[in-house]
């Protein structure tokens, strides 16, 4: 099979060769441009011989004008659409448009995108976030809808690069948020964006980060894939999670088990994740993203036992 048509076959259901393999992890380029981030990208694709790149995507939503910190219902509603080409996402879509001649008719790409939440908290809002929830939620609801549509503006460019889909993180984890505040705030905007981009793209994603996931609240997410941590105890299994969401399910890789181990220990790390994921529905990836400073040769090597499995099946 080729990178695309294993890929196609975990998403209709039907039974691949092996599973399609991928794993990433941040490449700390927010600060360049967006030629120098596709090249890291298709560099580490390439070397590591993957079946699909998933993007990582460390741009951030502009602050306010003048403004270091959004700590009031006033700064709160300072929070504007903007034109996201006028924006340091910009450099992601340079990025994705260079990634999307590489490699076309070659594997799927999909580009990743933090939710509002996560908008907000990662430097909008930050360490305020929380006590505006409490203290101004209807400020907060206002800010959310603005950088959803945002982001949506941005999902739509995205796709039109060439993304197979978009890899939405949301914090659906009771280590993460409680879960009034991921249902109340968190996941009414993640469905919006996914409602909009559903019909226009092949690999959207959900990626529900951590750990003790709230399965409840997001089976019913509108994507064809949920990629969540399936090899800590305080989640289901990836069987287990089949039984409760029609699509796909990327997961198998204990991103734990990557550094600090030896090679040998990469290779049943990967042997273990192709069991537990079966022979259908299934693309084999870590469950969240792997440290940057891994062994490359404990990698390279995860990769092979992978192939060779398909060699085995065929």
């Amino acid at each position: 099979m080729t990178k695309i048509e294993r890929v196609d076959a975990a998403l209709a259901g039907e039974e691949f060769d092996r599973p399609p393999l991928s794993f990433w992890y941040h490449f700390g380029l927010q600060h360049q441009c967006g030629e120098r981030h596709a090249e890291a990208s298709l560099s580490f694709f390439e070397y590591y011989d993957l079946d699909f790149l998933k993007v990582m995507n460390d741009y951030y939503h502009p602050m306010p004008a003048g403004v270091a910190e959004v700590n009031s219902p006033e700064s709160l509603k300072r929070i504007e659409r903007f034109e996201v080409e006028k924006s340091d996402w910009n450099e992601q879509l340079k990025a994705l448009r260079v990634i999307a001649k590489t490699l076309e008719n070659k594997a799927y790409f999909i580009d990743t995108v933090f939710d509002p939440w996560q908008t907000l908290q990662r430097n909008l809002a930050g360490e305020h976030l929380f006590r505006l929830v409490q203290e101004a939620p209807d400020a907060v609801h206002g800010a959310l809808e603005v950088v959803t549509e945002n982001l949506i503006a941005y999902c739509e460019k995205a796709l039109a690069c060439g993304a197979a889909g978009i890899f939405i993180s949301t914090l659906g984890s009771k280590d993460q948020l409680d879960r009034e505040v991921f249902t109340g705030f968190a996941k009414p905007y993640v469905e919006k964006i996914l409602r909009e981009v559903h019909d226009k793209a092949i690999m959207n994603t959900a990626h529900i980060h951590d750990t003790s996931i709230f399965v409840d609240d997001v089976v019913d997410l509108p994507v064809q894939l949920i990629s969540y941590e399936d090899r800590h105890p305080t989640n289901p299994s990836i069987d287990q999670m089949k039984r409760r969401f029609p699509g796909a399910i990327m997961g198998g890789l204990d991103k734990n088990l990557i550094t600090r181990v030896t090679p040998a220990a990469a290779v049943k790390n990967a042997e273990e994740g192709i069991r537990s994921g079966g022979a259908t529905r299934f693309l084999l990836a870590p469950g969240c993203s792997f440290p940057a400073w891994l062994f490359p040769q404990s990698a390279k090597r995860m990769v092979e036992a992978v192939k060779a499995h398909g060699r085995l099946v065929e």
